[in-house]
């Protein structure tokens, strides 16, 4: 979790720098993002070094970014692109053999990843879709979807039948293995 902590908190950071303007969008990050980080640092760091034009802690440890609307619709749009392009680099790629297509809604919060089965079920193939759904969980958080809503469900679709042989919920289906 740290790992994706870490990763938020770069796109966060990168994308939103300063700007001017009255009109301003909050981003909310639960504070499940920030477990083992110093969260006082990283507020000084993010007011002080990263431009973000307000920073607050809340009291049940999550944070508040606040970033203009304009700002806030070139990060999400920047996160498309990195989405889509990773995507395609898994359907095109020699990484993720057996996977053949990748189709997602607008929010990515479904994705459905055509495979070739027998394939898939030999392989590791299966760690596309932990990108996909920290890809998506990201997006949504950004897009300022609460905590509890939350969740990227992945249908595994096999290719020679067309139909639907499994699915995954992140984070549910993560936190369950890790319990």
């Amino acid at each position: 979790m740290k790992k994706f902590s870490f990763m938020l908190m770069m796109v966060v950071f990168v994308f939103a720098l300063a700007a001017c303007g009255s009109k301003d969008v909050e981003i909310t990050l639960p504070a499940s993002f920030f477990e083992g980080e110093n969260i006082d640092e990283m507020i000084t760091e993010a007011k002080e070094e990263e431009g973000v034009k307000e920073v607050t802690k809340n009291d049940d440890g999550s944070i508040t970014y606040k970033l203009t609307k304009e700002r806030h619709k070139e990060m999400m749009d920047e996160m498309k692109k990195e989405i889509d392009t990773s995507i395609e680099e898994m359907k095109s790629g020699d990484d993720f053999a057996s996977i053949k297509d990748i189709k997602h809604n607008d929010k990515y919060s479904e994705f459905t990843v055509v495979v070739k089965k027998e394939d898939f079920e030999n392989s590791f193939d299966t760690f596309a879709s932990f990108a996909l759904g920290l890809s998506g969980m990201m997006y949504q958080f950004l897009d300022g979807v609460d905590e509890d809503k939350n969740k990227v469900k992945i249908n595994y679709k096999d290719e020679s039948t067309g139909d639907v042989f499994d699915s995954t919920v992140y984070p549910d289906d993560f936190e369950e293995e890790n319990e």
